[in-house]
């Protein structure tokens, strides 16, 4: 048994992060051991609630992840630490699944934070209605950008029978923002003082804290041993540096449990393929904010041509795709020279280009994963095969194949399917 909570809210931009950061770091200040989840595909905000709470952050999404999956994980925290907090995704009953459909599934209770900065009683109408539209069971509100302690009591009055858990005051410097969402907590110099600060300024009732009940999450079953390892072997060499940061901590573990040594290395300081490496993994990241320097990278350049040609298996998800294009134009139009093993041209744009859940036919059955991106790719290549939307099914991103690379905008989640992750990077025997 440990304390559990969903933290969510009507929409994005309410302080989701900011409360959940805050909420973590104020609670391992108390002593508490806390380990904290993302609800939905994010790379971003996790490394953030990974500082603010001193723990791993773990997906949590019942398509992508599965529940199985899901359940094992929370199971495993709730073995060893004192509270667990799962950060939600957009809306609290936004996608399928939603962060409502996660909080049901393993009986969570929910916190929904409100940005109470232009509202007072009407907050007691959004809060009730998120309540009761699910239904969810909601354990209580915290209020975002509370101007006074008036008007926290007006926002607590309009509750009824909802407690209002904490309050947080508008803030003269919050979290940094860019296009894919928060600037990377490495970024920001004065981090863990303003992780402090939030956590000094979220006026928390203790009393409330303590009536919250306990979640029994079950022992799940212990996940089938995979009958061989067929990376065994086999070297992996990662991209792993402020342009190629976008990955997984399970996708690595699905590569070790598959056999696979990993070696990492930067292109960004002009590091070379690893002489050891059986296969190239480019994640996704911010190539487009490193562009110059990638482009006068001709070492990391030489070495992946000579990869391919070479032919090890490369796989290059989103950024690390835009990496191996022909050229790539920054957010300022300026056209900076990239690897070239992908003919085309890649482009910032103004406005999100893809986003969403995605599944990838493959011969070993479906990989799932996102695809989350403001580029786009101009390219005479004819795609290999598409990804599938979920749930709509219709038509994903462009998946290609050029000699021993395959390429794409789509992030892959590594164990919804192993099988498939080992087959990328083998050889073919064809």
């Amino acid at each position: 048994m440990v304390k559990a909570l969903l933290v969510a809210a009507v929409s994005s931009g309410q302080g989701k992060t900011t409360i959940t950061a805050a909420l973590a770091r104020k609670l391992v200040r108390l002593g508490k051991r806390v380990r904290v989840f993302k609800c939905g595909p994010d790379f971003i905000d996790p490394m953030l609630l990974e500082r603010a709470s001193g723990a791993p952050v773990r997906s949590l999404d019942l398509w992508m992840v599965g529940q199985d999956l899901c359940a094992q994980q929370l199971a495993q925290a709730a073995a060893e630490v004192d509270v667990i907090l799962i950060e939600g995704v957009m809306g609290l009953y936004d996608g399928t699944p939603s962060s409502a459909d996660l909080a049901r599934a393993f009986g969570v209770p929910v916190m929904a934070v409100i940005d109470a900065g232009a509202m007072a009683q009407t907050a007691g109408a959004l809060v009730l209605g998120l309540r009761d539209y699910g239904p969810v069971e909601m354990a209580g509100v915290i209020a975002n950008r509370v101007a006074s302690e008036g008007h926290a009591k007006m926002v607590a009055a309009s509750l009824r029978d909802i407690p209002l858990f904490a309050t947080l005051p508008k803030q003269a410097k919050s979290l940094p923002e860019r296009h894919l969402g928060l600037v990377l907590p490495g970024e920001v110099a004065d981090i863990d003082q303003l992780l402090d600060d939030l956590a000094d300024q979220l006026v928390f009732d203790e009393s409330a804290w303590n009536k919250l009940r306990e979640v029994d999450f079950a022992p799940a079953p212990a996940p089938t041993p995979a009958a061989t390892a067929p990376l065994t072997g086999k070297t992996i060499a990662i991209a792993r540096d402020a342009a190629f940061m976008f990955l997984y901590p399970a996708n690595v573990d699905v590569l070790r449990a598959l056999g696979a040594t990993l070696t990492y290395f930067s292109p960004l300081a002009n590091e070379a393929v690893p002489a050891q490496a059986d296969a190239v993994y480019l994640p996704g990241g911010y190539p487009e904010l490193h562009a110059e320097q990638l482009s006068q990278a001709t070492r990391w350049q030489t070495s992946i041509r000579a990869a391919h040609a070479a032919g090890l298996p490369i796989v290059a998800e989103c950024g690390g795709m835009m990496a191996l294009a022909d050229t790539l134009a920054d957010k300022n139009g300026a056209i900076w020279n990239m690897a070239g093993l992908l003919p085309g041209a890649v482009a910032m744009q103004p406005r999100l280009a893809g986003l969403g859940p995605q599944g990838l036919p493959t011969p070993q059955g479906v990989l799932r994963g996102h695809t989350f991106h403001y580029s786009t790719l101009d390219t005479k290549v004819e795609p290999a095969a598409y990804t599938v939307k979920h749930p709509s099914a219709i038509q994903g991103e462009a998946w290609y194949r050029v000699g021993t690379l395959t390429a794409s905008y789509f992030h892959a989640y590594f164990p919804s399917n192993p099988v498939a992750t080992a087959a990328l990077f083998l050889r073919s025997e064809t």
